[in-house]
């Protein structure tokens, strides 16, 4: 038997696991080849208890971790599947498997996760595996950082994953104005000080706001009160990385910039003219890590690396522009000046810190309650994950996909971002009794896009773009 040690959860992970939430991770993978179920078996064996999350299970109360011992058959399904049942369509028997995934609870007596093998073609692969686990577990950027150290490069066996760009956090203040002299700098600094505080006021408010009485405007995309009960389905489409590249450099803006042009655009588009000045907001996720880079699994493990492994990330809330634009760069400009603005106020880090504190005061439950308050209150949320540059396998299966996702959240809609080998993968989560059509926002964004190159192309901007 294993010594039962424990580990405290962290802010977030206690307000995911709580019993009212709930919230499970969901990544569906396609691979270009069938999948050896006794391949992930073995590996699992062998690596699952290097790994204290994947091999603990929760106390009781849900604040702690326990190291337990796991039994890897117990995680791994592989069902049988009638052929007469995928006569449709591999697609739609995938799409379904995993929609009835989210009725099922993980089980709590032991650890919050499991695996699904399923050996059928679909539109994107020759088979899936869908990993399931509670989000208590890990967040987007630590599920990747396992990724990479579970895989290995499909152009070279012998060399692990390692394929992600460095990342920094950009300076506030610029090269040039450091080169202007003192008394300049010292003006900027006060007058970036002055309104870091103001915006993080009226961030706050508006945050208490909305968790007490603000509420957006009901619209077919947002949710009702039992949207967190029903089941989800799910939608992913993949576009052009490159393409997202190029109209980044053409506006000297970020991917964020871009994915969140392309959303209020294809959002817009979808509503088509319905509403006029409506409230529509969306939370956003904010890695707070010191260390935002990627950094091997084993580094991540360590107690005290600024890149820690767990729910190191906060929430803000954007109010998206929901309109119909003649000239598509409206809503570029628009999103880049709204995500300028955030980085000019600590909403993030003291929603955060309120979450701890709040634990501490109102204990779990009334933690929870709020939260999900403020999340019933907004109509989506937007997340960006940043994945590998080049192609991967998993113990010689090559990986066609990667599409994250969650459930267990108050939202009809949830959109995830996810970049792998040169593509974006757009994931659309769906409560389908209140959004029946998907891939419509799908087909949206990707003309969005398409738009957006064509004008900037028209315009003589791309030119440049090419060359940088």
């Amino acid at each position: 038997m294993k010594n039962e040690e424990e580990e405290p959860l962290s802010p977030m992970a206690r307000v995911f696991q709580s019993p009212d939430i709930d919230l499970c991770a969901i990544i569906n993978i396609g691979f270009k080849t069938k999948i050896n179920p006794d391949v992930v078996l073995d590996a699992l064996k062998q690596n699952v208890y290097k790994h204290p999350r994947f091999s603990s299970k929760l106390s009781e109360n849900g604040e702690k971790w326990i190291e337990t011992e796991v039994n890897v058959e117990d995680h791994v399904i592989v069902p049988y599947i009638d052929p007469e049942d995928i006569c449709e369509g591999g697609q739609s028997f995938v799409d379904d498997y995993i929609s009835r995934l989210t009725l099922i609870p993980l089980d709590r007596s032991r650890p919050l996760w499991d695996i699904h093998i399923l050996n059928v073609k679909t539109s994107y692969a020759e088979a899936v595996g869908v990993i399931r686990f509670n989000h208590a577990l890990a967040d987007g950027m630590s599920f990747i950082s396992l990724v990479l150290a579970c895989t290995h490069k499909t152009s070279n066996p012998d060399m692990l994953s390692t394929a992600i760009p460095s990342v920094k956090r950009r300076s506030t203040v610029s090269h040039s104005l450091k080169k202007t002299g003192w008394f300049l700098t010292a003006i900027f600094t006060i007058g970036s000080t002055m309104r870091l505080i103001w915006n993080t006021l009226v961030d706050m408010f508006l945050l208490f706001a909305t968790m007490l009485f603000l509420k957006d405007t009901k619209t077919p995309l947002k949710g009702g009160a039992n949207v967190r009960s029903n089941p989800k389905t799910f939608y992913h489409r993949n576009i052009s990385l490159d393409d997202i590249k190029l109209i980044k450099n053409a506006m000297n803006m970020t991917i964020n910039d871009v994915l969140l042009g392309i959303t209020q655009a294809a959002l817009s588009s979808y509503l088509n003219r319905r509403y006029d000045r409506i409230r529509f907001r969306a939370g956003c996720t904010v890695n707070l890590r010191s260390d935002i880079g990627f950094k091997p699994l084993a580094e991540m493990m360590v107690k005290d690396s600024k890149c820690r492994w767990g729910n190191y990330f906060s929430f803000i809330i954007l109010p998206l522009s929901i309109s119909l634009e003649t000239d598509p760069l409206v809503y570029l400009n628009k999103s880049k000046a709204m995500m300028a603005r955030t980085k000019h106020s600590y909403q993030a880090a003291l929603t955060y810190f309120l979450i701890k504190i709040s634990l501490k005061v109102l204990g779990a439950k009334a933690t929870t309650s709020l939260f999900n308050q403020h999340l019933m209150n907004i109509t989506t949320c937007v997340s960006n994950v940043m994945g590998p540059m080049e192609e991967i396998s998993f113990n010689g299966h090559p990986v066609a996909y990667i599409s994250p996702s969650s459930y267990g959240h108050s939202h009809a809609l949830l959109i995830h971002y996810t970049s792998y080998a040169g593509e974006m993968t757009i994931t659309i989560t769906v409560d389908p009794t209140v959004i029946p059509d998907p891939h419509k926002i799908c087909d949206d964004m990707e003309e969005s896009l398409k738009t957006m190159k064509a004008v900037l192309w028209e315009r003589g901007l791309l030119k440049e773009a090419y060359k940088v």
